[in-house]
């Protein structure tokens, strides 16, 4: 099998990834986000994905790479990114209280041969009505940190959710399935589980 890097230095993807018992690398692309001029959440999570695979393709020809990003936007449009601060974080977390936020996941494989793949996994995330007491809490862990949208469903922060639907790991950051489809179309076979 080709050598198999994960271009992302989150925790959250590289614990999803190691679920799979594929042997990989992790080298995080560090492209400036801000430079993507692409407004649609859904759009811009592709483009995303696509623009730090490459960036990481570009130093290591013939390894196989794995591009993600992940994006949260509220119910009245708001394109919720990872906070700048606590302040940010709560603002971002009153914004949600409540209500349905939608959480767009890119993925972009780059195969051996340098040909690319990808999707976009979208999935929707319901809040409970949050009390202060539970804000401040939710502040006060740190956990929002480097989070688009100021959460967490794999941890403590499933504790504010109601509801999800769609692709668990794809709210996480990872969608394990659409990856496994990539993969398969760049040529990467997964061992049979017998």
């Amino acid at each position: 099998m080709p050598r198999l890097i994960l271009a992302s230095a989150s925790p959250q993807r590289k614990t999803l990834l190691t679920g799979l018992g594929l042997p990989f690398e992790v080298i995080p692309s560090h492209i400036d986000e801000s430079e993507c001029q692409v407004r649609d959440s859904k759009k811009r999570a592709q483009v995303l994905s696509q623009l730090k695979a490459r960036d990481i393709a570009h130093k290591h020809a013939g390894a196989v790479i794995i591009g993600c990003d992940t994006l949260v936007v509220g119910t009245e449009g708001h394109l919720l990114e990872k906070p700048a601060d606590a302040e940010d974080a709560l603002r971002m977390l009153q914004l949600q209280s409540g209500r349905t936020s939608f959480v767009h996941s890119g993925v972009t494989v780059i195969s051996d041969a340098g040909k690319e793949f990808s999707g976009v996994s979208s999935s929707s995330v319901t809040f409970k009505k949050l009390s202060k007491e539970e804000e401040e809490w939710w502040i006060g862990t740190g956990l929002w940190k480097d989070r688009s949208g100021a959460f967490q469903i794999d941890g403590p922060g499933q504790l504010m959710i109601e509801e999800i639907r769609g692709d668990w790991s794809g709210i996480v950051g990872l969608p394990v399935f659409l990856l496994g489809e990539l993969l398969e179309r760049a040529g990467v076979r997964h061992r049979r589980i017998h």
